[in-house]
């Protein structure tokens, strides 16, 4: 079936549904992926056991349950975002402290948004636009099928957020550097192999992290703020901001990265059933020349 096709006769009518019919669809889901396919559990089974070396086997096979059930959730969640309307994703993703970033747009000042695959980052998407006195800008890497990223991209901008293409950054830092963005970034993924990496400690492994985060906040001299997503129950979020640093640029080189990186990590540890564990996050090494910091 062709992207248009399927979207247009699968992913839109599904979208449409109620919550109610799209949360027994999920449960389908986790019985197809989880239980008769699955999915990805080779990854996921490694990276809990190694990230909690500490738990039993029967510790390890709960929380591999429990995500199972949000990943699927997550993936009716996120077609419906296609045909929610802005109330509707207010009311499912609610700010315990916007006014954390919005003081900072009274003060003059850029901000970096900071988080990781953690709850609903499709949800918080579709809201932030709104809820921010910044003009609220995602950066991402577009995807191979031109088709689906556009209508990616237009659903997650329809309410205010802008998208920019990490491929379009040194030709937009110009206009970026004249308005007051909240910009941000989703910092838990893998480098690529033509990023180098910042090494630290994270959920007991050496890993890679970018530190385009860093970079970019020194640039415009932004403060940075951790940005969390929290699960209250099924198909309702609140978010958490927590300041990491006002002044940037005096902060020493991979603080600011390893910080976020600590904060998300207690966050993880907390709930870890919530973070995309189904990611091979720990496919790349460190280089013996790399320091660990």
């Amino acid at each position: 079936m062709g992207s248009k096709l399927l979207f247009y006769l699968v992913i839109l009518p599904i979208s449409k549904l109620p919550f109610g019919m799209l949360y027994l669809i999920s449960d389908f889901l986790y019985l197809i992926l989880y239980k008769i396919i699955g999915y990805r559990t080779k990854v996921v089974r490694s990276n809990l056991e190694n990230s909690f070396p500490d738990k039993t086997s029967s510790e390890i096979k709960k929380i591999e349950a429990k995500f199972y059930s949000h990943l699927c959730d997550l993936v009716v969640e996120s077609l419906k975002a296609f045909s929610i309307s802005l109330d509707e994703a207010k009311e499912r993703m609610k700010d315990r402290n916007i006014e954390v970033v919005n003081q900072y747009y009274k003060q003059g000042r850029q901000v970096v948004l900071v988080g990781g695959h953690y709850g609903n980052w499709e949800l918080f998407a579709i809201t932030i636009g709104a809820t921010t006195e910044h003009k609220a800008l995602a950066l991402y890497t577009p995807l191979k099928n031109e088709f689906i990223n556009d209508k990616i991209t237009k659903s997650r901008s329809k309410y205010g957020l802008g998208m920019l293409s990490i491929k379009e950054i040194k030709s937009k830092l110009t206009e970026i550097n004249s308005d007051l963005y909240a910009t941000i970034f989703g910092a838990d993924q893998s480098p690529r192999k033509s990023q180098r990496a910042y090494w630290v400690k994270f959920l007991n492994q050496e890993t890679g992290i970018q530190f385009g985060t860093e970079k970019f906040a020194k640039e415009f001299n932004a403060v940075v703020i951790f940005t969390n997503i929290y699960k209250v129950k099924r198909g309702y979020y609140e978010l958490q901001y927590d300041v990491i640093t006002e002044q940037p640029n005096e902060e020493e080189f991979g603080y600011i990265s390893k910080t976020h990186t600590e904060m998300l990590e207690k966050v993880i540890q907390e709930q870890p059933e919530f973070w995309l564990w189904s990611h091979k996050r720990w496919k790349h090494k460190r280089p013996e020349d790399e320091i660990l910091h």
